[in-house]
C-alpha cells in the first residue's frame, strides 16, 4: 500500500494571519528567536500499490477538493505504508 503525505500552505503572497498570531505568541512566551510562522494542512491519503494513475489523481484531488488554488499551494510525498 502506498503513502501520500499531503502538506497544504497559504501562497507566500497570501498573509497569514494565523501564523503571525501563533508567531506573536511563541514570543510572548519568551522564545524571541522564532522569527516565522506559517499555519497549514497536513492529510493522509492510501492507495493500493498497483494504482498507476496516483499521482495524476492526486494532483486532481488536492486541486479540486484539499487546496484552494487561488491562494493555496501543495506539496506530497509518496511512501511505502507501514
Amino acid at each position: 500500500m502506498k503513502l501520500v503525505k499531503v502538506y497544504v500552505t497559504l501562497k507566500k503572497s497570501v498573509l497569514d494571519a494565523q501564523g503571525e498570531a501563533i508567531k506573536s505568541a511563541i514570543n510572548t512566551m519568551g522564545y524571541d528567536k522564532v522569527a516565522d510562522v506559517h499555519m497549514g494542512k497536513y492529510f493522509e491519503l492510501s492507495f493500493a500499490d498497483d494504482y498507476n494513475a496516483m499521482e495524476k489523481d492526486v494532483d486532481a484531488i488536492c486541486d479540486e477538493l484539499l487546496a484552494n488554488p487561488n491562494i493555496e499551494t501543495y506539496r506530497y510525498e509518496i511512501a511505502e505504508a507501514e
